[in-house]
């Protein structure tokens, strides 16, 4: 690269990182050599490994869980947003959050963040039932249960089972978003 690396250009290289080869792999000189850069640059932009680790998890919640928020609001259409954002959901592979959470098993901080994380997305999904006309306490059942679905499917080795064509998501979404099911 010619250009001068931003802060967000590592942390984004950083992310790739975390996600191809886990939390060991993200150290300033394979990816400085990756990036074709001296250390310099990385100790331009972080104090140390340290604070780089912890600007990479901002990165991903911001990334992973503030955009995909903002991307699916609350709204009278809470149905409708539902459904994106559970086809966004089984529609991508959730190895970025798989390799955070591998990394909070060893780390009490990193799980904290993790659990943060998890109860801010069940928040969202249970207020988009909510606004979809799920009372309260089966929203968040329901939440809770998609969510486990969705960061679930990716562990799922068969090919055969670990997919579902979005029609179908599409019908189980709205079943969990339907007011009159019984919970």
């Amino acid at each position: 690269m010619t250009d001068r690396l931003t802060k967000t250009n590592w942390l984004d290289h950083g992310l790739k990182t975390l996600e191809k080869d886990g939390i060991h792999a993200v150290k300033a000189d394979p990816m400085a050599k990756a990036l074709s850069v001296s250390r310099g640059s990385f100790y331009w932009h972080f104090r140390d490994i340290a604070d780089f680790r912890a600007q990479l998890l901002t990165r991903w919640r911001e990334k992973m869980t503030d955009r995909i928020i903002e991307d699916h609001p609350v709204a009278d259409t809470g149905a409708d947003q539902l459904r994106r954002l559970i086809r966004r959901g089984f529609g991508t592979r959730q190895r970025l959050d798989h390799a955070v959470r591998a990394w909070g098993a060893d780390d009490s901080e990193v799980a904290r963040l993790v659990a943060e994380v998890d109860a801010r997305r069940v928040r969202h999904i249970a207020e988009l039932l909510r606004a979809a006309g799920v009372e309260k306490a089966p929203a968040m059942a329901r939440a809770t249960f998609l969510y486990w679905a969705v960061l679930g499917q990716a562990l799922v080795a068969d090919p055969s089972i670990s997919s579902l064509d979005m029609s179908t998501i599409d019908e189980i979404g709205g079943l969990l978003a339907s007011p009159g099911l019984a919970t």
